[in-house]
């Protein structure tokens, strides 16, 4: 095998293992934050039904912004008075958190 061929497969690797963890990370930001919200959205009783539906949200579309539409529409149904910047500051706070979870093997 060439050094390019090398080379190329070590990057085609890096590529699917950055993607396969920012995949995981994604799903486990979505699931913090139905965690977070599900009790100011009144489902503090199926935490893990809600976690499901906010994960199954983020397959809509590209990006995050069926997660947002989702939560912002559930927490707005419920009352709960967070703002859109304060929505967005959660998503990327747990978006954080999950990384840091995924690079510690957690």
């Amino acid at each position: 095998m060439s050094n390019f061929d090398e080379r190329k497969g070590a990057a085609l690797k890096q590529f699917t293992l950055n993607a396969e963890q920012e995949f995981k990370a994604e799903a486990r930001r979505n699931k913090l934050l139905a965690h977070w919200a599900a009790p100011l959205v009144g489902r503090q009783g199926d935490v893990d039904a809600y976690a499901l539906e906010v994960i199954k949200s983020d397959f809509e579309e590209a990006g995050d912004d069926d997660v947002f539409r989702k939560l912002k529409a559930d927490l707005e149904k419920a009352g709960a008075g967070i703002s859109d910047a304060q929505l967005r500051e959660k998503m990327d706070v747990f978006m954080n958190e999950a990384q840091g979870q995924i690079a510690e093997g957690i």
